[in-house]
């Protein structure tokens, strides 16, 4: 006899009421409620991603409702990011492993990499690497080329060694723990890239808690955000070769920048959602 139970359609229409009555936080999957309730209840359920839209119409048993209101509470009473509840993120179309010990990834390099001018780099560096998800990107992007993840997170570098071998890449990535370049041995870039801490520490605490579960140390980027930044740049710009590019992603602190760096004309590069929250320094010649 077949079961009479909910269908997953209808736990989806629910789920998405829960987000709203519960003021969830989104940004760290997905951008609306019913991207990241979909992505967690096939994930839960362990149905494929690239379901159609037919597995909607299928009815739930007790035991598989249990498990769906068991994660939903978790998401939604605790806060708990949906990447920590799945042990997983995707970015550019790759899968990378994620725990608390990391930032979920989120970047708007993703859309840039693809216009990363030829020729193609062939030594790259990714600072404040995380889960390494960026370095690892950019080594699919770029076959040819060598790839410097660096972080001061011992925690953080456990997650991108993980990645690191899910994705084959031992022999091209390298990890470096470091205070930006300072335990780095000394190299000529063509690329480095950066997503650091740039939230000013003001805000932190008024963060909402899905974002307080990540790490600290991955957001709060001093009294005006710039912490992190002015010591990349410094540092970069003596390590990038003639006509080499350093590109930081800085949130909301174009201003900032702008007057901070000013002798340095940075460049802001489009976005699809024009958010201007990518800058590019050139190195010398």
């Amino acid at each position: 006899m077949k079961s009479k139970g909910p269908t997953l359609g209808e736990w989806l229409g629910r789920a998405e009421e829960s987000y709203a009555e519960a003021g969830a936080a989104l940004g760290q999957i997905a951008t609306n409620a019913h991207d990241e309730a979909l992505y967690l209840l096939l994930r839960t359920l362990e149905l494929p991603l690239t379901s159609d839209a037919r597995v909607l119409k299928r009815r739930l048993s007790p035991a598989e409702e249990k498990r769906l209101d068991a994660v939903l509470h978790r998401r939604l009473v605790d806060r708990v990011p949906a990447a920590y509840l799945t042990r997983e993120a995707w970015l550019g179309g790759h899968r990378f492993y994620v725990d608390e010990r990391v930032i979920i990834p989120r970047s708007y390099f993703v859309e840039l990499f693809e216009g990363v001018r030829r020729p193609d780099p062939v030594r790259i560096a990714d600072v404040c690497t995380g889960s390494g998800c960026l370095a690892i990107l950019l080594a699919h992007r770029f076959p040819g080329a060598l790839v410097d993840a660096i972080d001061l997170s011992p925690q953080a570098l456990e997650v991108a060694a993980i990645n690191i071998r899910s994705h084959r890449l031992g022999k091209r990535v390298r990890l470096h723990r470091s205070d930006v370049f300072d335990d780095v041995p000394a190299a000529a870039y063509d690329l480095i890239v950066s997503n650091p801490p740039y939230e000013p520490s003001g805000i932190m605490a008024g963060l909402p808690p899905e974002f307080k579960h990540e790490p600290r140390m991955a957001l709060d980027g001093g009294a005006d955000g710039l912490d992190v930044v002015r010591k990349l740049v410094d540092q970069a710009r003596t390590l990038l070769r003639p006509g080499g590019r350093l590109l930081i992603e800085v949130g909301g602190l174009r201003k900032a920048i702008d007057r901070e760096f000013k002798s340095l004309k940075p460049r802001w590069l489009k976005t699809a959602d024009r958010s201007d929250c990518v800058c590019e320094i050139k190195g010398p010649g």
